[in-house]
C-alpha cells in the first residue's frame, strides 16, 4: 500500500471513529477521533504540498462528504444538548445588553424544586 493510500486510509478510519463516537455518544472516543482525523489531514496536506498528492479528487470528495455528514449529526447532538439545557434553566448564549450598554440579565434559572 502506497503512503498516499495508507494517508486515506486513516483519514477514513478517523471519520469512521468519529461516526461511531457520534452515535455512542462518547465525548472522549469523539476527540480522539478528530485528533486522529486533523493528523490524517496534514499528512494529506503536507503530501499536496509536495507534489506527491496524486490524484486525490475521486477519495477526497468522498471522504468529505463523509466529513459533512459527521457535522450535520454534530449539529443535531448540539441542538439537543442547547434543548435540554434551557428546559433546565441554563443556557450557553452570551449575556446580551440593553439599550444603554449596561449587560442585561436573563431569566434566573427555573426552580425545578422548592425545598
Amino acid at each position: 500500500m502506497s503512503d498516499l493510500a495508507a494517508s486515506l486510509e486513516r483519514l477514513a478510519g478517523a471519520l469512521a471513529d468519529e461516526r461511531e463516537a457520534l452515535l455512542g455518544r462518547d465525548a472522549e472516543a469523539l476527540m480522539r477521533s478528530t485528533q486522529a482525523k486533523l493528523a490524517a489531514l496534514r499528512e494529506l496536506e503536507g503530501r499536496a504540498a509536495d507534489g506527491d498528492g496524486g490524484d486525490l479528487a475521486g477519495p477526497l470528495a468522498e471522504l468529505a462528504e463523509r466529513n459533512r455528514a459527521n457535522g450535520a449529526l454534530l449539529a443535531r447532538r448540539r441542538r439537543e444538548i442547547n434543548w435540554a439545557l434551557r428546559h433546565l434553566g441554563r443556557s450557553e448564549s452570551a449575556p446580551a445588553y440593553d439599550a444603554s450598554g449596561r449587560a442585561e440579565r436573563g431569566p434566573g434559572p427555573r426552580r425545578l424544586a422548592v425545598a
